[in-house]
C-alpha cells in the first residue's frame, strides 16, 4: 500500500498546517477495524434481540402460578436485556457514524471545536467524535 497522506478535513478555514493527516494505509486500517467491530456489535445486537423475544415466550408461556416476585424478577431481567439491546445499538450507530466520517475525510476531527481528536484517544475509542475536552464538558451537563 501507498504512504500518500490524505488530509483530513478541520474546518474550512483553517489553514493546511494545522490539519490531521492520515496516511491511506492508516485510514484503511481503521477502516477494517471499525467494519469488523460493527459486525461484532450486529451479532451481539442480535443475540440480544433473540434473547429478549425467547424470554417473552417464557414469560408469556410460564406465567401461570407466578407471585408478584416472581413477576418483577422477570420485568427486572426483560428490562435489563432491553437496556443492553439499546446499549449495543448506540455503539453502532458510533461506529456507523465513524465510518460516514471516514468517508466524508472528517474522521479525527472533533465534531464541536474542530480541532484534531487526539491519536491515543482515537486508538483507545476508535468511534470518538469529540475530544477529550468537549466530551468532558459534555459528560458535566
Amino acid at each position: 500500500m501507498s504512504d500518500t497522506k490524505v488530509a483530513v478535513k478541520k474546518r474550512p478555514d483553517a489553514p493546511d498546517d494545522d490539519r490531521a493527516t492520515l496516511s491511506a494505509d492508516e485510514i484503511a486500517e481503521i477502516r477494517e477495524a471499525l467494519q469488523e467491530r460493527l459486525i461484532e456489535l450486529r451479532a451481539e445486537h442480535e443475540a440480544a434481540v433473540i434473547g429478549i423475544s425467547e424470554m417473552q415466550r417464557e414469560r408469556l408461556a410460564d406465567s401461570a402460578g407466578d407471585d408478584q416476585v416472581d413477576s418483577g424478577t422477570k420485568t427486572v431481567e426483560r428490562e435489563q436485556e432491553i437496556s443492553l439491546a439499546n446499549s449495543v445499538r448506540d455503539r453502532m450507530i458510533q461506529v456507523e457514524r465513524a465510518l460516514e466520517r471516514l468517508d466524508e475525510g472528517d474522521y479525527g476531527i472533533c465534531e464541536k471545536c474542530k480541532k484534531p481528536i487526539p491519536a491515543a484517544r482515537l486508538a483507545a475509542f476508535p468511534s470518538a467524535t469529540l475530544c477529550v475536552n468537549c466530551k468532558s464538558l459534555e459528560e458535566r451537563r
